[in-house]
């Protein structure tokens, strides 16, 4: 469709149902203002260059005014007609960029997207241990070659850390590609170091020894902590971070806001009494803080408490027990108790139903015991 572009025809174009849709201007052959389903809109030009056509993006709109995005859209045509190829320049100064240009780029426009402690990873793989290796290269010049033998350095101590770093790249050189800074992704297909999902539960003795060990503890605040992870099931970031206002202890239900969830995703939970009880205690003891675990400052949440684990953990006999490994315990308990592994599912949080289903070898003891129903009435009708 052609129309002579204004910016009131800018601010006033539909949005598609989704990817995009171009509107080309009457008076300049090839400029147009590109909306995408998601509001962007920008100035973009048609050209060729031999037989090949190219388009270049000009500027975004309400950034770039029409008549100034029209003028540039002018300029870049005479450029074209006397042989100038603006696209191909383009191209040549973003694959001219290097692996620490790219690394700054991705956590600036994706990682920003993520929860702050995945952040904080991403950027300690990419300052430890990818930068010191491959980030003078250029984005352009890295082989495959290059990241295999990162990701060999980098398994010698740390295997599976060196797993995630190869995630990151692969994620980083997609972007690459998608930024028009390479044509392909050198970590793609990595052969990566084997890796066993932990299904370390706490069993009913070390639950008692924990709970005896929490009640006893004079750190009341972290104790608590640890006792609603174990009532909940939740992500230690979730709880750590929980304000008041996520609450309805009255309903018993707790919405963890999206930005609080791994999978960025409102989640609404019900409360068991026990851990409404918990809270309620919690609530009564007067904190003006409007986090439940506020930190040492009343107006931040408490941030760790990994040495108070390390050291619950030595008094109550624990070992290789992490504190994500309460959220599996939490998980267990369910299966164990028959739960469906959707219903878990929902409890937890999960969008994908294989991740919940390394639980379920766990219902093999009440359906063992189901069947031993059968045994039993066989046994006693041979024996009357």
């Amino acid at each position: 469709m052609a129309i002579r572009i204004t910016d009131r025809l800018a601010r006033s174009l539909e949005l598609p149902e989704r990817s995009n849709r171009i509107t080309y201007d009457t008076e300049v052959k090839g400029f147009g203002i590109r909306v995408t389903a998601a509001g962007a809109r920008a100035f973009i030009l048609n050209y060729r260059v031999g037989k090949r056509e190219r388009r270049i993006t000009i500027g975004a709109y309400p950034d770039w005014s029409v008549a100034a995005a029209r003028e540039e859209a002018k300029r870049l045509k005479r450029d074209v007609s006397v042989g100038f190829d603006p696209m191909g320049d383009r191209h040549a100064d973003r694959a001219a960029s290097t692996v620490a240009e790219l690394a700054d780029r991705y956590l600036r426009e994706h990682a920003i997207h993520k929860v702050e402690r995945a952040q904080k990873d991403d950027k300690s793989m990419i300052d430890k241990l990818i930068l010191p290796v491959i980030g003078q290269l250029k984005v352009k010049d890295v082989r495959r070659e290059d990241i295999d033998q990162l990701h060999r350095k980098v398994s010698e101590t740390k295997p599976i850390r060196a797993n995630r770093m190869a995630q990151l790249l692969s994620k980083m050189f997609a972007l690459a590609i998608r930024w028009e800074c390479r044509l392909d992704n050198p970590a793609h297909g990595l052969r990566k170091n084997p890796e066993h999902k932990r299904t370390r539960y706490l069993s009913e003795a070390e639950l008692a020894r924990l709970l005896t060990v929490l009640d006893e503890h004079e750190n009341r605040r972290s104790a608590n902590v640890i006792r609603l992870l174990l009532l909940t099931g939740a992500r230690r970031g979730e709880a750590m971070s929980a304000t008041w206002d996520q609450f309805d202890l009255d309903a018993g239900i707790w919405v963890k806001p999206s930005a609080h969830t791994k999978q960025k995703k409102e989640h609404r939970v019900p409360l068991s009494e026990p851990s409404i009880s918990l809270l309620k205690s919690i609530k009564a003891g007067g904190s003006p803080s409007a986090y439940v675990f506020p930190g040492m400052a009343q107006d931040a949440p408490l941030v760790e408490i990994r040495r108070f684990w390390n050291s619950v953990c030595t008094k109550a006999g624990l070992e290789d027990c992490r504190i994500h490994d309460l959220r599996h315990t939490y998980a267990s308990i369910l299966a164990s108790a028959g739960l469906s592994l959707p219903v878990i599912g929902a409890l937890l949080g999960h969008t994908q139903p294989n991740t919940t289903a390394r639980y379920a070898h766990l219902f093999d003891d009440p359906l063992r015991e189901a069947t031993q129903t059968v045994g039993n009435v066989l046994n006693a009708a041979v024996s009357g």
